[in-house]
């Protein structure tokens, strides 16, 4: 039953996801993409708190009290990694499409079992080559080599996948330890918001008339985005493991498309739908081969 619940707070996470890809994509039509993250993420921040009070007050000095250093030293990680991850897909759409972005994104299926070897020395299944190989021809099909710009883009993404990737593992360690799911979505992204401010102060400039115009996606971002979701796939992550949770993360960027099409108008030609298939192709199967092998030994 734990196991259901989660998969069906994972799904819905993902369609929040892909979704909000169409938020951000619009979202910058006005303000750049440091203050669209760092206002979306603290509107995040606020969604969550209320639930943080009324059902996780009690239990975060019981949990946290006497594991204080471990809690910091996961949690730090954790917002770094999902500030660094957002960061790259957001600016990446100032130079690529959405379904580029969102199938460039998943790119962090695969890479979360080869981090977790380097990391953690836990074995890698030979199916996670050929998945690579898959996503990399992927890839090619997917990106407009001619356009400079494009590639541009579609390489921040591959960079921002690495940290997903990051983020994802360390959410499944965090979760483990501290049963606070809205504690910590509360924490990770306060922690996106300021990392973005200080960008905002940097490169940007704060014009509360233009933030304003982008309302809509930035409620859309940061309370189903950035509140929900990501509490969602806490809730998700604490009953599935990291890698079966991948996969259904993955579709995010099936759904991303979709929504690009229906309401940007954004088409696919042929050989970017032969990538984003192939993409498809090698997430699944650096995820199910494993499984099912497992299960016929």
């Amino acid at each position: 039953m734990k196991k259901t619940v989660s998969l069906i707070c994972l799904i819905i996470c993902t369609l929040i996801w892909g979704t909000t890809f169409i938020a951000q994509d619009t979202g910058m039509d006005n303000i750049g993409p440091f203050t669209f993250n760092a206002t979306r993420f603290f509107v995040g921040f606020l969604a969550v708190l209320p639930f943080v009070i009324l059902f996780e007050k009690k239990k975060i000095k019981d949990q946290i009290k006497f594991n204080e250093k471990i809690f910091l030293r996961l949690i730090i990680p954790v917002g770094t990694f999902l500030f660094l991850g957002c960061i790259f897909q957001q600016v990446s759409l100032l130079y690529t499409d959405v379904a580029n972005s969102a199938f460039f994104t998943i790119f962090y299926v695969p890479m979360v079992p080869i981090i977790v070897y380097f990391l953690f020395s836990q074995k890698l299944h030979w199916s996670i080559w050929p998945s690579v190989l898959a996503c990399l021809f992927g890839g090619y099909f997917l990106s407009d080599m001619s356009n400079a710009s494009i590639r541009f883009g579609d390489t921040l993404v591959i960079i921002g996948a690495l940290f997903w990737a990051l983020h994802i593992i360390y959410i499944g360690k965090i979760i483990e330890l501290f049963d606070l799911p809205f504690f910590i979505a509360l924490i990770q992204n306060l922690i996106v918001s300021l990392f973005s401010f200080i960008l905002v102060f940097v490169f940007e400039e704060i014009d509360f008339s233009k933030i304003k115009l982008e309302t809509i996606e930035i409620l859309y971002a940061g309370i189903l985005s950035g509140g929900a979701a990501f509490a969602l796939q806490i809730f998700g992550q604490k009953n599935i493991t990291a890698a079966p949770a991948a996969i259904v993360m993955s579709l995010e960027g099936v759904v991303a498309a979709i929504a690009a099409w229906m309401i940007l108008g954004q088409l696919l030609g042929l050989n970017n739908i032969v990538g984003c298939i192939l993409i498809l192709i090698g997430v699944l199967l650096s995820q199910l081969a494993p499984i099912y092998i497992k299960s016929y030994k």
